[in-house]
């Protein structure tokens, strides 16, 4: 049996509900009334005694959850029509954001599908402005990846002295790994999916990235409620506002719910969805530069747990059996940023092999600096830094003799100084902290941290 996305004209999201006792919502989709879809979060530990302020916070929040994660099934055929069958209420503001969530979220989507991008309309069904008496207890979580910006943050909050919970989504192997070795408190949520998108997926459906962080950042609006907290410590680097490439009209960037934008974005819809909940970026000042050269001096009891290749993540793959594949963008784009600030024989004791001495990898590193191809669709750094990192490892003596550091400072080098300028310069602008976040002013003997570093 075949699935063919242009057969279906029309979107639906269904319903949603929250059993209180099993601390689990559940969510509905279907497409042209052919394909049902029903994903569930489950919330362990969480309370089951709510009371009234808190159910209807949470009504709010899970009403607005339900569009969002409806992205996840859109997708398949991204038809032209979405149809919302709950009473949920949309503000103007809430129907752009989602309008653009939808977009520029799937922007990487169509391009590698080659598909139009979607232009769907949410209706505005504003009727009542409905009053949120519910007011979140102080506390803070990081949301941890299991890869070095995380735990950068992790380690900038302990020597604060900040007291803070980890928080995860899914069932990581690694992010359990990192949470057990931290002896942090972990809060993490279950997801399940739909099994009938991967059948679908096997059949034809389109299939892709979706803007996964933006999901979890409204997950984590839910869990604020039911687990209590007000600050979410995200870990997103400036680097990830740097687009990839321009399509149809609008740039695309594979980070675009890791972005300075969508953060402030986000920020005006949660002072509409759940006042009183702060989501912000630690890391937003730093570059992938800065933040590789804070792991390499705070976090060397991780090095034996941590991994940022995200083979690690794959939902339906096997278990890895090493924390590295070595052959992707994260990959050499994690060992070429933190190259200028280990010893070498310790970078090739945590990798298991030299990616810069390997002809094979220059396709990939020359991605990585834009030459001759766009940057990687992957959670990596901007070209520049890319650039200023090799430029460094080509005046250090353990590193300018290998294939492909001897083969920049060779062919790269003479190109960049003739049409960009000095290098040395672009690696001190590569490490400089910006002044540009959200990050609140409570939070500011933290930002003084990674800032001085």
């Amino acid at each position: 049996m075949s699935f063919k996305p242009a057969d279906y004209q029309c979107f639906r999201f269904l319903s949603w509900a929250y059993d209180e006792s099993a601390c689990s919502a559940h969510f509905d989709y279907t497409l042209d009334d052919a394909h049902h879809f029903s994903e569930t979060l489950h919330f362990p530990g969480a309370s089951t005694t709510l009371h009234q302020n808190q159910k209807e916070a949470l009504e709010q929040v899970l009403a607005m959850l339900h569009l969002i994660i409806g992205i996840s099934y859109y997708k398949t055929a991204m038809p032209k029509q979405i149809q919302i069958d709950t009473s949920v209420s949309i503000s103007a503001q809430q129907a752009e954001f989602l309008q653009h969530f939808y977009q520029q979220g799937l922007g990487e989507f169509a391009y590698q599908n080659q598909v139009d991008l979607p232009r769907v309309r949410f209706p505005v069904q504003h009727t009542q402005t409905k009053t949120n008496a519910y007011t979140l207890p102080k506390g803070t979580v990081v949301p941890l990846g299991g890869g070095k910006d995380s735990l950068v943050s992790l380690r900038t909050l302990e020597q604060t002295g900040r007291a803070f919970r980890l928080f995860s989504v899914g069932k990581s192997a690694l992010i359990q790994s990192v949470a057990a070795h931290s002896a942090i408190e972990h809060i993490r949520v279950e997801r399940q999916l739909s099994p009938h998108l991967f059948e679908l997926n096997q059949q034809g459906a389109l299939n892709g990235h979706v803007p996964i962080t933006g999901i979890i950042a409204h997950i984590l609006a839910a869990a604020a409620i039911l687990y209590g907290f007000d600050s979410v410590v995200m870990s997103n680097e400036r680097s990830a506002s740097q687009g990839n490439l321009d399509y149809q009209g609008i740039e695309i960037n594979h980070q675009y719910s890791k972005s300075l934008a969508f953060e402030r974005a986000l920020d005006q819809q949660f002072q509409q969805l759940l006042p009183g909940l702060r989501y912000f970026s630690l890391l937003r000042p730093l570059s992938e530069l800065g933040i590789a050269r804070l792991f390499a001096q705070q976090a060397q009891a991780y090095f034996p747990v941590f991994s940022s290749c995200n083979r690690n993540f794959k939902i339906l793959a096997d278990s890895p059996t090493s924390r590295w594949c070595l052959d992707c963008p994260k990959c050499r784009f994690v060992f070429l940023a933190l190259a200028p600030f280990l010893p070498k024989r310790k970078l090739l004791d945590m990798f298991g092999k030299n990616l810069l001495d390997d002809a094979e990898q220059q396709a990939g590193f020359d991605a990585l600096i834009g030459y001759r191809a766009h940057k990687p669709f992957e959670c990596v750094g901007e070209l520049e830094e890319s650039i200023a990192a090799f430029w460094q490892l080509s005046q250090n003596k353990a590193w300018k003799e290998d294939l492909l550091v001897k083969r920049f400072a060779a062919e790269i080098v003479p190109q960049w100084q003739q049409t960009a300028g000095d290098l040395d310069q672009l690696w001190q602008n590569s490490l400089a902290a910006s002044d540009e976040h959200n990050i609140p002013v409570d939070f500011f003997p933290e930002l003084a941290l990674i800032s001085a570093a």
